[in-house]
């Protein structure tokens, strides 16, 4: 039985935890490993979780895989977690995996950020009134990739179907001027990580999307905490904290000059470093450098350690 749509939207005032897919040497899914992750989480305190999301490799996962990644997800954890299914593509490939997310329960559809070379406004927002059209489970629209006008984000607030909006552009106040025109039922979540959090929830975020608290979640909930109870200070410490392992995900690796080609590869290493399960990744992304391995456990061992002081 998935959530209410008011429950969807309790959920997305808190952190949100991308469920990275973990993949053997050969490219197989590891569905066990995914299932203890998410377990592990949701131990942790983790109730919001995005599965073949981006971070979760969704453009490298089949549609078939798409849907066993979510279903392994709903199954692993409780009936009050909230597991944000990835939508993306064609209008007649999304609503056809819209319905196979529907039969496996998930919570909300996070509608992907689209990946047409040319677009219209006015298309996208018709796009997700036809997603919406085949399901009752809400929708959450993931912003990023384009640079949309303030009106363009209040209409989007008032698709019946709409409970909450990813956005992820470093705008914040766009971000601000589109809470401002749009609807006040809308839960709008920092798509950025925790880097953002700070500035984006001045704005009216009421959530954020996990960077270093998918692996070390604890960070996390002590940001929204903070947040929450208009503690600053401590909000900006604990941000703080998390840049230099966030600031290494958004580097180019090497023999490349496309930034954040090493996002994912880090996080998966983050997530072996604290003890859970990363696993291989698929082509486009590469595994991390030997180099690169080594910053990684040492940013991760800074991070560690900085925890230990602010949190204990």
């Amino acid at each position: 039985m998935s959530l209410s749509d008011q429950q969807v939207r309790s959920r997305l005032r808190g952190v949100a935890v991308g469920l990275l897919t973990p993949f053997t040497d050969e490219n197989e899914i590891q569905h066990d490993d995914l299932a203890e992750n998410a377990r592990e989480l949701y131990d942790a305190g983790i109730r919001t979780f995005l599965a073949a999301a981006n971070i979760s490799e969704y453009h490298s996962l089949a549609e078939n895989e798409r849907a066993a990644v979510v279903e392994t997800s709903v199954k692993a954890l409780p009936s009050d977690a909230c597991v944000l299914a990835g939508v993306g593509g064609s209008t007649a490939g999304a609503k056809e995996l819209i319905r196979a997310y529907d039969r496996l329960d998930a919570d909300a559809m996070m509608i992907m950020p689209p990946d047409h070379t040319y677009m219209h406004e006015q298309g996208l927002l018709e796009y997700y009134r036809e997603l919406g059209a085949v399901t009752e489970t809400p929708l959450v629209p993931y912003v990023r990739g384009f640079d949309p006008s303030v009106e363009y984000l209040a209409r989007l607030t008032h698709i019946d179907s709409v409970v909450g909006i990813k956005y992820a552009l470093k705008d914040p106040v766009k971000l601000g001027a589109g809470i401002g025109a749009g609807a006040d039922d809308v839960v709008w979540v920092d798509g950025l990580a925790e880097p953002f959090a700070v500035s984006f929830w001045a704005e009216g975020a009421e959530g954020f999307s996990a960077g270093v608290s998918n692996f070390r979640p604890e960070i996390g909930l002590e940001l929204y905490d903070a947040l929450s109870a208009g503690d600053w200070e401590r909000a900006c410490q604990l941000r703080n904290i998390c840049l230099p392992y966030q600031n290494f995900r958004d580097e180019t690796g090497q023999e490349n000059e496309i930034e954040g080609a090493i996002s994912v590869s880090a996080v998966k290493k983050g997530l072996e470093l604290a003890g859970l399960n990363g696993g291989s990744v698929r082509e486009p992304i590469r595994p991390l450098a030997e180099e690169e391995e080594r910053r990684a456990e040492r940013l991760y061992d800074q991070l560690d350690d900085d925890i230990e002081s602010l949190i204990g």
